[in-house]
């Protein structure tokens, strides 16, 4: 039986105790942890998840203690970082590590926010100086129509329509994202979970990311070559932390999820040709044309 099988069984009540007695103990223990080294910050419904467990199976790549996503720099900023650094390994744990492997361990998270919260990457480049950050970009009509069956199968989404989802967008969005950087304490369920065809532009949100870290700490990977040829996108992702490639891998797609009604061949058409222009620019971070465009 698999990990996650394992976790699925358990009640959702026991989990959330069992969690919250987990970043109790880490936030006492805060000053011994270490920080994270590498951040995926999406794009969200890339395939990021995968990428996440992929490397997590590395012995020298070191996961988050309760879960995948700490939304430390987009929503929970506030909490301070005591109380981020409480969701990470002990300095002793990673030293362990690297005593039995020889090599010098990453901790890291994924939260595809952080690619699109304004404030998200000055946050992260001001408080873990040195990151590495990947981020995986899809087909972004795919993604948009993914991220909207996504959102409603959450019950995060009222409008059930993915064709009246892409007209109200605009209107729901409007000024979202100047408040988001103007008040850092300002929360927007809208921006974060509304936003279908903004977060397929990629290289709006590159190009800022870029200019916090440093173009040479970025990595950027088509998920359609992930999932078509994981091994070799896998190991471009572990040359980019400096790890060598250490035992079996599997690879597996994760969070799925299919579309309660087809995409009217108008809308793809319309979509497709709005993002023909950012398609093109991404060429430049991904060494060639994009997948979906070949």
């Amino acid at each position: 039986m698999s990990e996650r099988t394992l976790r699925e069984r358990v009640p959702t009540s026991v989990r959330a105790v069992v969690g919250h007695s987990t970043r109790t103990f880490g936030r006492l223990t805060s000053s011994s942890r270490v920080l994270p080294g590498l951040l995926i910050c999406g794009g969200q419904r890339c395939g990021t998840t995968s990428l996440y467990r992929a490397l997590a199976q590395h012995p020298a790549v070191l996961k988050p203690i309760c879960h995948k996503g700490v939304h430390y720099f987009d929503t929970a900023y506030e909490r301070g970082l005591a109380w981020y650094r409480a969701h990470f390994p002990t300095r002793a744990a990673v030293r362990r590590i690297a005593d039995q492997t020889g090599l010098a361990p990453v901790a890291f998270e994924s939260s595809p926010y952080y690619l699109y919260h304004p404030l998200a990457a000055r946050r992260f480049t001001r408080d873990l100086p040195g990151v590495k950050v990947i981020v995986l970009v899809r087909d972004p009509v795919e993604r948009a129509w993914s991220h909207h069956a996504h959102e409603v199968a959450r019950g995060f989404e009222d409008i059930t329509d993915f064709a009246a989802a892409v007209d109200a967008e605009e209107e729901r969005l409007r000024g979202e994202e100047e408040r988001l950087f103007s008040e850092p304490g300002h929360y927007s369920f809208g921006h974060q979970h509304h936003a279908y065809t903004a977060r397929g532009r990629y290289t709006d949100y590159l190009e800022s990311l870029a200019a916090a870290v440093g173009r040479d700490r970025l990595l950027v990977l088509d998920s359609g070559e992930f999932f078509a040829e994981p091994e070799e996108i896998f190991e471009r992702a572990l040359r980019f932390l400096g790890l060598p490639w250490t035992g079996e891998f599997t690879f597996a797609r994760h969070n799925a999820r299919g579309r309660p009604s087809p995409m009217s061949p108008a809308l793809r058409a319309h979509l497709t040709e709005h993002y023909e222009p950012y398609d093109a620019r991404l060429a430049d971070w991904l060494g060639g044309t994009p997948s979906w465009r070949r």
